[in-house]
């Protein structure tokens, strides 16, 4: 399984040396360890006071050919196969200083770097790894190049990506994940590849000027004469070559037959890595690219902004019966229409509670909150809340019906939705210390689908009114 609980980093700092594929000047970067929820992060030491730059899809700045990420003026680009790297072996903290613009190409793969990191060792850490877990189904398509990628449930991560360049050479290939500890012997030493025909355009581009047949494969769909081929050669400060025949210039094996889509996949991997989480679910990809899976990865983090908030959001089934339905609710609680404000309790726990309101036309609040544009007053929600910690201040003691309780303070409390007719209000309510001397302080929440409708801290005091 692929799934690791622990955070994890390198074992030790390790040193590797390269070349930038566009750039073309020589780099170097140090792998360090790194502490826990840090994620991975670029330093660049060539730079006064070595600003650090985070692996983060919000710092994209380009994806022409790669994936660049930039903080202020400082940037960082082809990141995708080191952060492939990372990700496949689900290393979550490491810190890499790097003394260039440009990480180095290698041999075009992401292997040289997980052979750098299993030599130095990758340790877990003491704290647990937080995930993007996939709910449902999550989409994505661009309409001009059709590209598509999808990310459904499941549990574990998964990657499937299909390629189709219209090529007599490159068709239609695909390459699959079904597992991460497969990750280094069936994914990482996949090389990038080019084709011929693009190379004096990329040159135009003032690209590639790193790029060799010993880091890339370099794909021959379309004969170019051999007049042009000297003149690309000379461009490129290459030595003259030859061009025979369709295929890989290179006249080398291919690691596996299907590796360029391979290497799509390590890609997919690696700009998804910008995510900053682990993901747990298949990712499904057709046609995908530096591009594409940026934008995708921009979806999946608000996704993931929601899913963190709504963490602790309870799951309401209708269907299933109450703890306690509206007679229970008034066995506890002195409340009586119109202000009795909880439906049911469907959780009950000894350090949280979760009731349910019903909003409807019917709330008498409407009749001047507001004419002809009903809205349930915030201090409402609150009350509610009120009430169903109440149940959970109450649920211990004998006799609830001969209590009371009363509020003491409410603090940070912020409203950010409005609640309608037809809303259906989640409400729960969590110790926040435990009940002493009769004081009882939670945190409450406000649920309305996937909204955080309302939320604050409530004191209160429980008190027997048979006593006073």
């Amino acid at each position: 399984m692929s799934l690791h609980t622990n955070q994890k980093t390198i074992g030790r700092s390790v040193t590797i040396k390269g070349i930038g594929l566009h750039t073309g000047e020589p780099v170097s970067m140090t792998f360090h360890p790194s502490d826990v929820n840090q994620g991975i992060r670029f330093r660049r030491t060539d730079v006064a006071d070595c600003p650090i730059l985070h692996a983060d899809v919000g710092k994209v700045f380009s994806t022409n050919r790669g994936t660049t990420i930039r903080e202020g003026n400082v940037q960082v680009s082809t990141v995708e196969h080191l952060l492939s790297a990372f990700m496949g072996l689900s290393i979550d903290n490491v810190i890499v200083d790097i003394d260039g613009p440009e990480v180095a190409i290698m041999d075009g793969s992401a292997r040289p770097f997980v052979e750098k990191m299993l030599e130095v060792g990758i340790v877990d850490q003491d704290a647990e790894r937080e995930y993007f877990i996939v709910e449902e189904a999550v989409s994505y398509k661009d309409e001009v190049t059709g590209t598509e990628i999808m990310a459904l449930p499941s549990d574990n991560f998964e990657v499937t990506a299909m390629i189709d360049f219209n090529s007599p050479v490159l068709g239609k290939q695909y390459a699959s994940l079904k597992d991460l500890d497969d990750y280094a012997r069936e994914i990482a030493g996949s090389r990038t590849f080019v084709f011929l025909r693009e190379l004096d355009h990329l040159y135009g581009q003032n690209l590639i000027k790193g790029g060799d047949l010993e880091n890339a494969l370099v794909i021959v769909d379309r004969m170019i004469t051999q007049d042009d081929l000297d003149v690309l050669a000379k461009k490129l400060n290459k030595p003259k070559i030859k061009v025979e025949k369709e295929g890989v210039l290179n006249n080398t094996d291919l690691r596996f037959p299907n590796e360029p889509a391979r290497h799509k996949l390590l890609d997919l991997i690696g700009d998804l890595s910008l995510l900053g989480r682990p993901i747990r679910g298949k990712i499904v990809a057709s046609k995908p690219g530096h591009a594409s899976n940026v934008a995708f990865a921009r979806i999946l983090k608000e996704k993931f902004k929601i899913q963190r908030k709504l963490k602790g959001k309870p799951k309401y089934d209708p269907d299933q019966p109450p703890i306690l339905d509206v007679e229970g609710v008034k066995a506890m609680l002195p409340h009586r229409f119109p202000f009795l404000l909880v439906d049911k309790i469907i959780e009950l726990s000894p350090s949280y509670v979760v009731g349910i309101k019903n909003i409807t036309y019917q709330e008498h609040v409407f009749q001047g909150h507001f004419p002809d544009n009903p809205i349930f007053p915030g201090v409402m929600i609150v009350e509610a809340l009120a009430q169903t910690g109440g149940i959970l201040a109450l649920a211990g003691v004998e006799n609830p019906s001969d209590w009371d309780t009363l509020f003491l303070k409410i603090e940070n409390t912020k409203f950010k939705f409005k609640v309608i007719p037809g809303d259906t209000i989640i409400l729960k309510m969590e110790l926040l210390s435990p009940i002493r001397r009769g004081i009882v302080h939670m945190q409450g929440t406000a649920y309305v689908g996937n909204r955080i409708v309302a939320e604050g801290e409530l004191t209160a005091q429980i008190i027997n009114r048979t006593k006073l």
